[in-house]
This record gives structure tokens, sequence and C-alpha cells, in this order.
């Protein structure tokens, strides 16, 4: 593996089926390899090693656990080859604790991809023990993936040969008070990949100055920190636009929490990208107010890239 590979992670759920897909998609697109990883963990010293599946369930007869356990990946791999002419696929399994078998994968690649379950859920990846330590400690970008998602959802239908079936914007949720190259760079290589227009979303607030709102006592003044919210957008996205310069760009400036904006962006989008701050500390799993919410609530595959 290296970070010039898409990997996917699976472990025979549906939710790991869609990312597998999505993952596929994602490496022509990028014209990369891609890995299916499938991890392996010990229930006890007495029974074989158990592939994770999302529930922690007692094991069965060894034989036969591993037998199933062999066929998810290998399985997953010939779906796509067959589905996916010519797209290069790789198959490894990994003894050890699934959040750590991701971590690492997710290091050495160019992006890690996984499954999640719906929208607003409790369960699955996104509050579980596996994809949290990997969302908050990946030093590569991390693609989360819901149960159920198909490639035309990820494109404004056509008109024939004439006008075919082109990608929905990708959306980029930016802080203007952290800039980060690695999250805006992300996005625009995914726009450009698909050929997509890249869509801006900063959001931001009126400062309260000692108990109100200045916007409250002249309304010029909410005006005026508008207009530079948006010439600051501007100002960061120019050199971006010089090295993508065919990627279609619309900025939005837009008052109030962010990830309320990006959430109901990401209803006509294909990608929602978001940033997460690296964090040095070995423990906690903080991924940010913002990417958590995104994270639960987006209707569309949801990239997280870590940035200084």
């Amino acid at each position: 593996m290296s970070q010039g590979t898409v990997i996917a992670a699976v472990d025979g759920s549906a939710e790991s089926q869609a990312a597998a897909q999505w993952a596929a998609r994602e490496a022509l697109l990028r014209d990369l390899p891609l890995h299916i990883v499938h991890a392996w963990q010990d229930w006890s010293p007495g029974f074989a090693h158990a592939p994770f599946t999302g529930t922690e369930t007692a094991p069965g007869d060894a034989a036969v656990t591993r037998h199933w356990a062999e066929r998810v990946p290998r399985g997953v791999a010939d779906r796509l080859r067959e589905s996916h002419p010519g797209l290069r696929v790789g198959v490894e399994q990994i003894f050890g604790r699934p959040a750590e078998v991701l971590l690492a994968a997710a290091n050495k690649a160019e992006v890690l991809v996984l499954g999640s379950r719906g929208l607003g859920a409790l369960g699955g990846f996104l509050a579980g023990s596996v994809s949290m330590p990997v969302l908050a400690h990946a030093e590569r970008p991390v693609v989360v993936v819901r149960a159920g998602e198909r490639a035309e959802d990820e494109r404004r239908p056509g008109d024939g040969a004439d006008r075919p079936a082109r990608y929905l914007d990708v959306v980029l949720g930016l802080d203007l008070t952290r800039p980060c190259d690695e999250l805006i760079e992300y996005a625009f290589s995914a726009a450009a990949a698909r050929g997509a227009a890249l869509r801006v979303v900063h959001g931001w607030d009126t400062p309260i100055v000692y108990g109100y709102e200045p916007e409250a006592a002249d309304p010029g003044h909410g005006v005026a920190m508008g207009l530079r919210e948006a010439s600051a957008l501007t100002d960061a996205l120019r050199p971006w636009r010089g090295k993508f310069p065919d990627v279609d760009v619309k900025e939005q400036c837009v008052v109030g929490r962010a990830a309320d904006h990006l959430v109901d962006a990401s209803k006509d989008a294909s990608l929602l990208v978001v940033g997460r701050r690296v964090r040095r500390a070995a423990i906690g799993t903080h991924i940010g107010p913002v990417t958590h919410a995104v994270l639960h609530h987006a209707a569309v595959p949801v990239a997280v890239v870590p940035h200084p």
C-alpha cells in the first residue's frame, strides 16, 4: 500500500459494501489502485481469529468463521472487478484490533473509505469504537459513505448524448480563521476529477462585544463585516483557482452555524469535504463540532481531511 492507493475497509455489512463501491469509483476517477482491507481480531485464546462485523457476537465454529471471513474481502473484490472493468484491486486481511488496523492503513493511503449507517444513526461506524478513533487520528483523508449510496445519486440527470449526466457540486466547508492548504487542495482535486463545480461555504457570526451585538445597534456593521468575509474568502481561494483553472468555483459566505449550512448544501452535492485539526494527544476522539454534526446528518459521502 502507498499514498497512491484508495483503501476500502470491508466487514461484510451493507454499509461496507456501499463504501467499497464508492472507493472503486473514486479509484477509477483518480486512476489509482484500490486495496480492500479486512481486519481480524482475537475473541479469546480458545478461539480462532474472528472478523470484525460491526457488532460483537459470540464466535461459532472456528473453521466456519475463518471460511466466512476469508470469503468477505475476496467476494467484494470479485464483484468490483466485474462491475468496474480495468480497476486494479488488491485484497488484504490483517490481524489486529480493527481501529488500529484501519488507522495504520489510512496513514499509508491516498484516502481510506469507511461505511456508515443511515442519517442520524447512533450505531455503526459513526459512533462506534472503530471509526471514531480512525477519524480522530488519521493523518490522511477519510471518507464516510452511507449504506445505500449509489453512483446515480452523485450525478445530475442528463438529456441524452448532447447533455450527459454530470456530477453534482463538491461542497467544501472552509473556516478562514484556520487556512488549510491540505483541505482546499483535496476539495479542488475532487471537483477536478469529477468535472464538477466546487461550492465553498464559509460560515461566520457577528461577534458579541460587551454583551451586545454591534449589528443590532448599527445594521451597517453587519453588512461591512459580510463584505470583509466575502473578500477574505475570495483572497484565500485565488491561488487555487489558478492551480485548477477548469474548476468552476462558487463562493458562499453565510451567517450562522456552519454545520447547518453544510448539511443543507449536501442535499444537492456529490461529496462534502470538511476539515479536522490534527491533535497530537494520544487519547480522545475529538473531531470538532462542525465535522461531528455533518458526519451524522449530511446526505452525501463526507470526506474528513486532517490539517494543522
